[in-house]
């Protein structure tokens, strides 16, 4: 029976092997879960699973293959844990709607009925308010309605009035094709680290003291070091305004997540491209700017620069002379990023559109190709390879 699972989880691109599979089998056959479906989800997503990004899949799949196993529905014929259902009408059911259940009859004659159903019932139902099934009002089955009803596998049908669902999917989705969180992001940039000492001796050095002291016989020689940073050093672009708007929440949680992975941060703001200047205010972009050949005097090619924008723009704002949409620009875009890009040796391009809309606009492919494919998506995936990109 777990061969169907199987065969689902890696057609769905989850990495499971064999040896895995043995392994559940096997932990089966000791009793670790019996006759609970939430019990042998965590026990099968524990040993089968080896990567929290695949997580999502691995629901997605479980819930597929237990909507199509036939032989599942014997094993809550033999026995229906009554405590997973009380557990679940305590936590998930407002006062009012367990009052309902009681007047109905209470959960014990829910559960009564439900095994009664299952014993006598001998095929597949669609509609109808008795056997269960899909579509109809039975108190059992999915894609149907009933004020306290139990909804086996499969999908809401948006009522949202099943007193348990026979299926697990509670997990928030990170695969690696998702939008990011700050915690996500965190731990993409951690791949970036290289820790190095600088600056005053402030942290006591234990084994140069030891060794000192050791060498003085026995006189308390104490020896100090700089204290131990990450010496990754980022250049942060952000473009603001306009089409980005709706990103604003992602674009957040990235920052944050720079600001507490490096110590070597400086951030700058720009619309739609950079042209002759950034701003680190954008209260105070038009009395306050940046000129960009600065960035490129000021910092050295050894700090990796990380821009983050849709690139959702007009064309010519990237290709000609006068071309941005807010001030008379004496040199298109392009020419900008290319000076860029020429100066700081690892560079990457995040952006928060899908990559399957990218080929809708012409200016996303006209920085791509200036990038030269340095462009990635906001996700777990795309900022992997940002970040393996910025470490070369």
């Amino acid at each position: 029976m777990l061969i169907g699972l199987f065969e689902r989880l890696r057609g769905a691109g989850v990495p499971v092997s064999l040896r895995e599979l043995l392994d559940l089998h096997a932990a089966l056959a000791q009793g670790l879960a019996f006759a609970d479906i939430e019990a042998f989800h965590g026990l099968a997503r524990a040993l089968l699973v080896k990567d929290e990004r695949h997580f999502d899949r691995f629901d997605r799949s479980f819930g597929q293959w237990l909507a199509g196993q036939s032989s599942i529905e014997d094993g809550f014929r033999a026995e229906v844990p009554p405590e997973w259902l009380r557990r679940a009408l305590q936590r998930e059911l407002s006062a009012e709607e367990k009052a309902l259940i009681e007047s109905l009859g209470g959960l014990d004659k829910l559960l009564e009925a439900f095994r009664e159903r299952m014993t006598e019932q001998k095929e597949h139902h669609s509609g109808g308010n008795r056997w269960i099934g899909t579509g109809g009002s039975s108190p059992f089955g999915a894609h149907g309605y009933h004020p306290e009803g139990i909804r086996l596998g499969s999908q809401s049908a948006g009522h949202r009035r099943a007193l348990k669902v026979w299926e697990q999917r509670q997990f928030r989705d990170i695969d690696d094709s998702v939008e990011l969180n700050t915690r996500s992001i965190k731990l993409a940039l951690r791949r970036l680290r290289r820790f190095a000492r600088e600056g005053a001796a402030s942290e006591l050095d234990l084994d140069a003291t030891l060794a000192g002291t050791a060498r003085n016989a026995g006189l308390l020689d104490i020896r100090m070091r700089p204290e131990r940073h990450n010496a990754v050093k980022v250049l942060l672009l952000l473009d603001v305004g306009g089409s980005m708007d709706p990103h604003v929440r992602v674009c957040e949680e990235l920052f944050s997540a720079c600001r507490t992975e490096f110590k070597h941060l400086e951030h700058f703001y720009f619309h739609n491209c950079v042209y002759e200047s950034v701003w680190r205010s954008n209260q105070r972009r038009r009395s306050n700017s940046t000129p960009t050949l600065e960035l490129i005097h000021r910092y050295g090619p050894d700090w990796r620069v990380v821009l983050v924008g849709d690139a959702a723009m007009a064309p010519y704002e990237v290709s000609h002379v006068h071309g941005s949409v807010e001030h008379n620009n004496a040199e298109p875009g392009a020419a900008w990023l290319q000076r860029l890009f020429g100066h700081f040796r690892r560079i990457a391009w995040i952006n928060p559109l899908p990559e399957s809309e990218w080929a809708y606009t012409l200016s996303v492919k006209l920085i791509r190709d200036l990038t030269e494919s340095r462009m990635y998506p906001m996700s777990l995936r795309g900022l992997d390879e940002a970040i393996r990109g910025l470490s070369r």
